[in-house]
């Protein structure tokens, strides 16, 4: 029998932080942290450009970084989020840099970085490798900790809920403990911080932990989902033949002043917006996306010939390195670049407080729709959403949980242990459907209809191989993918559909 008052599922940003924050203001509360791989193992860990926030605290200054957010997420931005989340930045990134996250600077003053979709220079970093400086500092911080435990390997399968005729809270949760286990846990409150699901996408800058799992387990749970179908390709990803998970070339390199040419080496972003490589990203991607149709080629072009060699070295070291391992040269050579899926915009829906629509359940990071990012994510705006709601559900936690009780349903000697799939080969051929029929439906004007038709046959031929044998991390893993794909497909035609009668409406 196992409990815990906080039961955290997931070690980025999100995660860490509010497991931090939660920690050190309530010290008689015991936390329990869990991830499927190991800890350092999260999207935070690959992002490069930083963080946007403004620093000044001027109030013009706030006004310009909600517009901007507003303009990126096209309308569909919740407004009142958006104000909430820029004007809380300053002090969440303070405390950031308490815990020893230490951003790049100019004399007494931080480097601030453009990027796309920017009206100022408001981006903090640490060199191209931000993500990793937040990480490592925050798992630092959490490990000093002693009401924290952080188990790895621990890979949570479903979510416990309790629906009676006066409840409907979430109590617990189901997982693989790290020798493959089937266990339980009971919990005051759940944290889901599970990240993405760029791995439903044949290719993508997401790790392969990024399956989908916080918002699969939510809604076999019944809680409302939001906007799965507004997906982010980020537009300059390293283009290698071959590769499925894609290196990310960092969008500050654009705000630094790279141009995306064609096989000309001609600039052609200005077709499409009058801004440019500064375009939003869904603006972006189009634009070589479409190039790339028009011209029958299967990538376009960075090219940084022009910039200072030293201060490229000096800003950007891991992607130079990276290209150079790959035998390129960000100095001299046009590096070639392809749109990947990198950023769910939508998910497990939430209030301001990252409260979902089950008791005592809270989404946080980009496993849930805040409502800040609308359509399409501002740059940089994802590492400063996942601070504030890290806090934003911290605080209500704290100042609810005294109110809140176990389950007296107890799971006691589950010894039921995962398997080693006799049927691997079939998973990986359905995964890579997967992911091929959805890739198309995004870059290829693909049918959702039909791809969701094919989930379903999937989904049977699924329950077909798992009569008579264990479950198993692979099974569970696709299953969720399953999951997630037909939502998003579902929403992705419900808009389609409502786009059309609106055109339609209008014409009469």
């Amino acid at each position: 029998m196992q409990k815990t008052d906080i039961l955290v599922v997931g070690t980025g940003i999100a995660g860490l932080f509010f497991a931090i924050k939660t920690a050190k203001k309530r010290p008689d509360l015991k936390i329990t942290v869990m991830t499927k791989d190991k800890a350092v193992a999260s999207n935070t860990q690959y992002a490069q450009g930083g963080i946007a926030a403004v620093m000044n605290r001027l109030d013009e200054s706030f006004e310009k970084h909600i517009l901007d957010t507003l303009k990126s997420g096209g309308g569909q931005c919740d407004e009142g989020i958006v104000r909430m989340v820029v004007r809380q930045a300053p002090e969440r990134l303070e405390e950031l840099i308490s815990v020893g996250v230490d951003f790049d600077k100019t004399g007494d003053s931080f480097d601030l970085a453009l990027e796309g979709g920017h009206s100022e220079n408001r981006i903090l970093h640490r060199q191209d490798v931000t993500g990793s400086a937040i990480e490592q500092a925050l798992l630092n911080e959490i490990r000093q900790l002693e009401n924290v435990e952080l188990r790895e390997k621990h890979f949570v399968i479903d979510l416990d809920i309790d629906r009676t005729e006066h409840r409907n809270d979430c109590v617990g949760a189901f997982y693989f403990d790290e020798n493959d286990f089937v266990r339980h846990i009971r919990s005051k409150a759940t944290v889901l911080s599970t990240g993405g699901c760029g791995q439903l996408f044949l290719h993508t800058t997401n790790p392969e932990i990024a399956t989908g799992d916080g918002v699969a387990m939510s809604i076999r749970a019944h809680v409302e989902i939001k906007d799965l179908a507004y997906v982010q390709y980020h537009p300059t990803a390293f283009f290698k033949p071959g590769d499925t998970h894609c290196f990310l070339i960092s969008e500050a390199l654009r705000g630094f002043g790279a141009h995306i040419v064609d096989h000309h080496g001609k600039r052609f972003v200005f077709k499409y917006d009058i801004r440019g490589e500064l375009a939003t990203r869904d603006v972006v991607s189009n634009a070589i996306a479409t190039e790339m149709r028009l011209s029958g080629k299967d990538h376009m072009y960075l090219d940084c010939r022009h910039l200072d060699a030293d201060v490229l070295r000096e800003k950007f070291p891991n992607i130079v390195k990276h290209l150079e391992d790959s035998g390129l040269n960000l100095l001299s050579d046009l590096i070639p670049i392809v749109p990947v899926a990198h950023y769910q915009c939508g998910g497990i829906l939430v209030n301001s407080d990252g409260q979902t629509t089950i008791n005592r359940l809270y989404a946080i990071g980009e496993c849930a729709c805040t409502g800040l990012h609308g359509k399409n994510r501002l740059a940089s705006n994802s590492l400063l959403e996942a601070v504030v709601f890290g806090h934003q559900a911290s605080e209500h936690i704290c100042g609810h949980i005294d109110d809140f009780s176990y389950s007296p349903t107890m799971y006691i000697n589950m010894q039921n242990r995962a398997a080693k799939s006799e049927n691997e080969s079939q998973l990986d051929s359905i995964r890579e459907e997967i992911r091929r029929g959805m890739e198309a439906v995004f870059t290829e004007n693909g049918d959702p209809s039909e791809l969701l038709h094919q989930l379903t046959d999937y989904q049977k031929k699924l329950e077909r191989m798992s009569i008579g044998t264990s479950v198993s991390k692979p099974l569970v893993e696709l299953v969720n993918m399953l999951t997630v794909a037909g939502e998003i497909l579902r929403d992705k035609i419900n808009k389609k559909t409502i786009v059309n009668t609106e055109h339609h409406d209008h014409r009469n």
